[in-house]
């Protein structure tokens, strides 16, 4: 058999259910796979030690793999093979069309100490080839029906509002895209855009999150060197909750708005914590300076009303995760908390959920009322004040949700 080495007795051959040119085998040294009816046949080793090969089957979209003496192996989503042509080889970038995805409640931590194998990437698995290593930035963009994102990704790593590695079992959130040569994977946890962050802000958990995609028809955008491929994607409800889509929409309502309100919050944080940090920069070179006496003393005035509220909206003494059991939570982790509660089910929010969901909004409005008031009054007469005195005024950075 062409490709086949001498030795590699065959003792299994499988056709794929879906593209009848690819063949599969399991031999005496391995796998190999045949996109021309086996007329000529290569590896399909990847990870797989090699050892004898018994039997092998095509279950749905992945390849299930008896050995001897090495147990099973699953190759994950073979959609990209079904997808290869003659034009593959000299493209630059190939986007493939990803399997139809699940809409599931995938957990945040799992106990990895077992001697059990790894999972399947929790989400949309997203599959795409690069010729060479790129130089520049690579994207990755989920739209809606409506051509809308909803997600966008990129190769180059952020690390702004992570959660430390507190806990051995936590499932690590990853949000920079692979941009390797040859063939990469990535997999959507099926989430919208995160809501701002705040550095070094400590949850519970991964801390907050975009709201739960509902099932639809989406399409994945990859951009490369400027230009673009796009894909249809597919999202369909846990088939066990059939019946569940007019819940979703419900559930998915309120979770933006969770997302909306924890943004707002986080922009109050991150505002006044830069003021806090401008105002201590200003005590450190002109602290003994008699020009900017009046300034400073209007400076931290500012800074005392600022912390009563910065103190409503987040525990400032939470060092850790687990900090809530010395301190009471505070707004921000009462709406992750949440927001947790609303998505742990395909069900509508209850009466009480809206209740409570009420009830945070207004305590935050009130909290955000009263920075929008400062903003307006105080921090201009501040300004103004440190200007008079040839030193640059107070600057408010706005910060756009996460992208």
């Amino acid at each position: 058999m062409n490709g086949i080495p001498d030795g590699a007795f065959v003792h299994a051959v499988r056709e794929d259910p879906k593209k009848r040119e690819i063949l599969y085998a399991g031999t005496e040294l391995g796998v190999y796979v045949s996109f021309d009816a086996g007329a000529r046949w290569q590896p399909l080793q990847l990870n797989l030690p090699r050892s004898p090969v018994h039997d092998l089957v095509v279950k749905d979209d992945d390849l299930v793999v008896g050995t001897h003496g090495r147990s099973f192996w699953v190759l994950d989503n073979v959609t990209p093979l079904r997808q290869l042509s003659a034009q593959s080889a000299t493209a630059d970038f190939i986007l493939y069309q990803p399997e139809t995805a699940l809409r599931l409640h995938y957990p945040e931590e799992f106990d990895k100490r077992q001697p059990v194998g790894d999972n399947p990437p929790a989400g949309a698995m997203i599959d795409y080839y690069l010729k060479t290593a790129p130089k520049d930035e690579v994207t990755l963009d989920i739209l809606d029906g409506q051509g809308k994102v909803v997600r966008h990704l990129s190769n180059k790593e952020k690390k702004e509002g992570e959660q430390p590695p507190e806990w051995p079992d936590r499932v690590e959130r990853v949000k920079t895209i692979p941009a390797n040569e040859g063939m990469n994977r990535f997999a959507w946890d099926i989430r919208y855009n995160d809501p701002i962050q705040t550095p070094g802000a400590f949850y519970g958990g991964n801390g907050p999150k975009g709201p739960l995609a509902l099932p639809g028809d989406y399409q994945v955008k990859l951009t490369v060197a400027g230009k673009s491929q796009t894909v249809p994607l597919k999202l369909i409800i846990d088939p066990r909750n059939k019946g569940a889509e007019p819940s979703l929409q419900k559930q998915f309502a309120l979770s933006t708005q969770v997302t909306d309100r924890i943004s707002q919050l986080h922009q109050a944080i991150n505002e006044i914590r830069d003021l806090k940090a401008q105002i201590k920069t200003l005590h450190f070179r002109f602290g003994d300076d008699e020009k900017l006496k009046s300034a400073l003393a209007a400076a931290d005035d500012l800074d005392h009303k600022m912390s009563e509220i910065e103190q409503k909206l987040m525990q400032v003494n939470m060092k850790g995760s687990e900090g809530n059991l010395a301190f009471p939570d505070m707004l921000n982790e009462r709406f992750e908390t949440f927001s947790h509660a609303i998505e742990s089910g395909d069900t509508e929010p209850t009466q009480g959920q809206l209740n409570v969901f009420q009830m945070l909004s207004s305590q935050l409005e009130e909290q955000l009322k009263k920075w929008a008031q400062l903003k307006a009054d105080d921090v201009p007469k501040v300004s103004e004040l440190i200007k008079q005195a040839n030193q640059p005024a107070l600057i408010i950075t706005e910060k756009k949700s996460e992208s």
